[in-house]
């Protein structure tokens, strides 16, 4: 199972968007300061997931989110 997930920082009020075989691992990693994209952005809290069985079909919808089209969605849901 694999999970895709958006993070918001506190400090920033910006989004990530990855996804995780593992989302408490991942999110404790984040807040941790050991993922070098949100290191300088903590805290991030977990605002939104969706679970797929495969890492492909996780993969594409990382990419969709972070697309304008994407974008464009989160927005739309207040995300």
């Amino acid at each position: 199972m694999f999970t895709v997930y958006i993070l918001l920082s506190e400090k920033d009020n910006k989004r990530y968007i990855g996804f995780t075989s593992d989302i408490e691992r991942r999110l404790k990693e984040h807040n941790l300061g050991k993922v070098k994209s949100t290191k300088n952005r903590r805290p991030v809290e977990l605002i939104y997931t969706e679970e797929f069985i495969n890492k492909r079909e996780a993969e594409k919808r990382e990419r969709f989110f972070k697309s304008h089209k994407g974008r464009d969605y989160l927005n739309s849901i207040g995300k």
